[in-house]
């Protein structure tokens, strides 16, 4: 399973601000200064290379970048409410069957070239996904959201009703909270008259999929920014949009600036030749030397988990030893969670147990998991295998002609992510199970992981995790740990199917809606489709006349408000 908000702890990334370590020693001015610089520091290796709203498992890691340039259908606030004013969807009525949706538009937005953004540009949308979902589509297609939210299959039509208006119609009934969070938030405007220049589906696809890559590509967006100028695997120019329709920018520039690893964005804080990034946890002791500076440090979580997948692909070699859940059980036990949020992130990474974060607090945690279901005992795990069959051979457990004995991906550049996967080699090993590490780049691994074509690539990875903001924003996991999930790692289960699809239908009240999804949190926690890590905070630093990036860090789908972000001069 790869992740779209891509738990690499982008500063602002679907964020809720918790306590403030410092303040600045700076006052704030009384009012907001226009011009000035921002540079932002990506997380280590984070590589920009796709620009479009639509993407594929590859790529979805660049929403970071996009999701400033272009406006979202539905804007998820960090309550998983909808804020109707920074959407480009006025409102959403539908049936009590959930199976017809009208969508209004607010006429307000408009594209940067001064044109309307309208329902025709919906529906292109939507005949893009359609196509790029298809088996048959193009490289570098299929699309990343394929399946998710019954989007394409699940929807009989898309049809506009006037030049703000669009009738969705679905082949079955639906919850319409998750169809809503999950199917109709994927539809992100294009600008089908820039754009659609084949009239014909199939040549339109594999003419964006070429220039999605491409920068200069584009140049018309209904987003807060533009992007300016692009240097690969250096920097990531965004300059206002004088044409959008919401808040404007007052800055000169945002930069994007790449960084090697967690020592070269902390030296470019220290130095000042970036002003926002963040502090690894495992440079937390170095803190003293940012604040003296003035820096402010905020612990920030994203509404989503850490975990460690393991390849059950069709055509893994390693598929029949993870399809065995008492395996899976055993590689829980045999995890500390707890040991790696005090000793690695120093209590800002609370452990998981199931597929809901405990922070940030939200209405879809279930307190029955405030028990963790397989509690860290080695011993415990090594005598489940040991009841399975497993002998200790060499220091390895071994049942006929398999071996406990693996290779696993972890993000490359992070000391914090190379620690826990230290930790977790260690005690795994007191079990029997005997893992090799093998550290890439971030995108490399999610390109690798997310790979079917090539199921025999990898057999653990971790470092990777889901942050739930798009393309599904309801928790229920369809998109995730059903059979044939598009973001899933092979795991396919009927009993997990079932609760999952129980989700999906439509319930005459709020208590009864929420006691079907607690059920699906408790099974998904206990089959444990994914190893279960913990919620880690980034450590968010900005410079003291930097102002804006925790207070408008206050959205779920990964887009920080930085058209509210701006620098004050500097004496």
């Amino acid at each position: 399973m790869t992740s779209f908000g891509v738990l690499a702890f982008v500063v602002g990334c679907g964020t809720t601000a918790s306590t403030v370590v410092t303040k600045s020693r700076s006052s704030t001015p009384q009012a907001p200064t226009a011009g000035g610089t921002i540079i932002d520091a990506q997380s280590p290796q984070t590589n920009y290379n796709w620009y479009i709203p639509i993407t594929n498992a590859s790529f979805d890691y660049n929403a970071g970048l996009y999701d400033e340039i272009y406006k979202p259908l539905l804007w998820i606030n960090n309550n998983y409410s909808i804020n109707w004013k920074s959407s480009v969807a006025d409102k959403i009525t539908y049936n009590s069957s959930g199976t017809v949706y009208h969508v209004f538009l607010n006429p307000k937005w408009k594209w940067s070239n001064g044109q309307p953004v309208t329902s025709k540009d919906v529906l292109f949308t939507w005949d893009v996904i359609k196509a790029a979902s298809a088996a048959n589509a193009p490289a570098p297609w299929p699309y990343v959201g394929a399946g998710t939210g019954d989007i394409p299959n699940g929807v009989r039509s898309v049809k506009t009703n006037g030049k703000y208006e669009l009738t969705v119609t679905l082949k079955k009934p639906a919850n319409q909270q998750w169809f809503i969070y999950n199917g109709l938030i994927q539809l992100v405007p294009l600008p089908s008259s820039v754009w659609d220049i084949h009239k014909n589906i199939d040549k339109e696809i594999k003419y964006l999929g070429s220039e999605a890559t491409n920068p200069k590509f584009v140049s018309v967006v209904d987003g807060p920014f533009k992007l300016s100028k692009v240097v690969q695997n250096q920097y990531w120019t965004l300059v206002p949009n004088e044409n959008y329709s919401g808040h404007k920018s007052i800055v000169h520039k945002i930069i994007f600036a790449y960084e090697a690893s967690n020592s070269s964005e902390f030296s470019a804080l220290k130095s000042n030749t970036v002003n926002v990034g963040f502090l690894d946890l495992s440079q937390y002791g170095s803190r003293s030397s940012l604040l003296s500076q003035g820096d402010v440090i905020t612990p920030m979580y994203t509404f989503g988990y850490l975990d460690t997948e393991l390849n059950m692909f069709p055509g893994s070699p390693v598929r029949k030893i993870f399809d065995k859940l008492y395996v899976r059980q055993a590689m829980q036990m045999g995890t500390d969670s707890q040991a790696i949020n005090q000793s690695i992130y120093h209590g800002y990474a609370p452990p998981i147990d199931g597929p809901i974060p405990t922070v940030p607090e939200t209405q879809f945690y279930d307190s029955a998991l405030s028990k963790n279901p397989y509690p860290f005992n080695i011993e415990k795990g090594k005598k489940l295998l040991e009841a399975h069959g497993w002998k200790l051979v060499d220091g390895v457990m071994t049942k006929g002609n398999q071996k406990l004995k693996f290779t696993m991906l972890f993000p490359s550049g992070t000391q914090s992510e190379s620690d826990t996967a230290v930790v977790m080699k260690q005690d795994w090993a007191k079990e029997g199970i005997d893992v090799t590490l093998k550290p890439m780049p971030f995108s490399t691994l999610i390109s690798v992981t997310s790979n079917t074509k090539d199921p025999s690539a990898w057999q653990i990875a971790t470092g990777l995790g889901w942050d739930y903001d798009g393309p599904g924003f309801y928790p229920s996991g369809g998109g995730l740990f059903g059979t044939g999930a598009p973001s899933g790692d092979g795991y396919s289960n009927s009993e997990e199917d079932s609760v999952i699809q129980a989700t999906h239908e439509p319930y005459p009240t709020r208590q009864k809606n929420m006691s079907v999804f607690y059920q699906y949190e408790l099974y998904t926690a206990k089959h444990l489709p994914v190893l279960w890590l913990n919620n880690t905070a980034t450590l968010s630093v900005h410079a003291p006349n930097v102002h804006g990036t925790v207070k408008y860090a206050d959205a779920s789908p990964g887009i920080p408000q930085m058209q509210y972000w701006w620098v004050s001069p500097t004496k």
